[in-house]
C-alpha cells in the first residue's frame, strides 16, 4: 500500500475517534441527560446520598461498591496482561523505526507504540477507579448516624463520581485498542474497525432513561 495513503487512513481513523469523543463531551456538558456517562454520574451521586440517609443499609452499600470494585479489578488485570502481551509481541520492532526504515515500517512502529500507551492508560484508569471505590467503601461502611459519616459523605460522593468516570474511560480506552490492532495488521482495516467501534460506542453511550432528572 502507498505510504501516504496508509498514513492518511491512520490519521483519518484517529480523527474520527477524537471527533466522536469531542461531540460526546459537548453533548454531556450541555445535555447531560442524553449521554449514559453523564446521566450515570448523577445517578451515582444520588445513590450515595440516598444510602447515606438509610440506617442499616451500610452492608448493602459496601457490597454494591465491592461488586464495582471487582469489575474495575478485572478490567485493570486484563489491560495489564494486554500491555505485557503487546510489548512482548512488539519486541525490538519499536526500536529505531521512528527515524529509520521505510515509511510503512514507521507507521507500524507508531501504531504499536500507541497501542501500548492506550492499553497502559486503560490500566491506569481502572486502577485509579479501584482506589476511589476503596476509599468510598471505607466511608460508606461507617454507621449512618455517626458524625464521621456525615462529615465524609461529600467525600464519598466525590470518590464514587471519580471512580465511575475512570472505570468508564478504562473500558473505552481498552475498546479503542481495536482500531490500532487493525491498523497494525493492515492500514486499510483501521477505518473500517474504527467505524464499527463508533457504532458500538453510540449504542453504549445511550442512557437507560432518556428522561433522567
Amino acid at each position: 500500500m502507498n505510504s501516504l495513503l496508509a498514513w492518511s487512513l491512520a490519521a483519518f481513523s484517529l480523527l474520527l475517534l477524537v471527533a466522536y469523543e469531542g461531540r460526546l463531551y459537548w453533548i454531556g456538558r450541555h445535555h447531560p441527560e442524553r449521554t449514559a456517562r453523564y446521566a450515570n454520574v448523577r445517578l451515582r451521586m444520588k445513590w450515595v446520598t440516598a444510602m447515606s440517609s438509610q440506617p442499616g443499609f451500610e452492608v448493602v452499600a459496601v457490597q454494591a461498591l465491592r461488586n464495582t470494585l471487582m469489575s474495575a479489578t478485572i478490567s485493570a488485570s486484563t489491560a495489564a496482561l494486554a500491555v505485557m502481551g503487546s510489548v512482548t509481541l512488539a519486541g525490538g520492532s519499536l526500536a529505531g523505526k521512528f527515524t529509520v526504515g521505510a515509511p510503512d515500517e514507521q507507521l507500524h512502529a507508531v501504531l504499536q507504540a500507541m497501542l501500548v500507551m492506550t492499553l497502559f492508560a486503560s490500566y491506569v484508569c481502572s486502577a485509579m477507579a479501584m482506589r476511589h471505590y476503596g476509599h468510598a467503601s471505607f466511608i460508606m461502611s461507617m454507621p449512618v448516624s455517626s458524625p464521621e459519616r456525615v462529615t465524609f459523605t461529600p467525600a464519598a460522593v466525590t470518590h464514587v463520581h471519580r471512580a465511575g468516570l475512570l472505570y468508564s474511560w478504562g473500558l473505552r480506552l481498552f475498546l479503542m485498542a481495536a482500531p490500532l490492532v487493525a491498523g497494525i495488521v493492515h492500514p486499510a482495516a483501521m477505518p473500517v474497525v474504527t467505524v464499527l467501534l463508533l457504532v458500538a460506542l453510540h449504542f453504549f453511550d445511550q442512557p437507560a432513561l432518556l428522561d433522567v432528572e
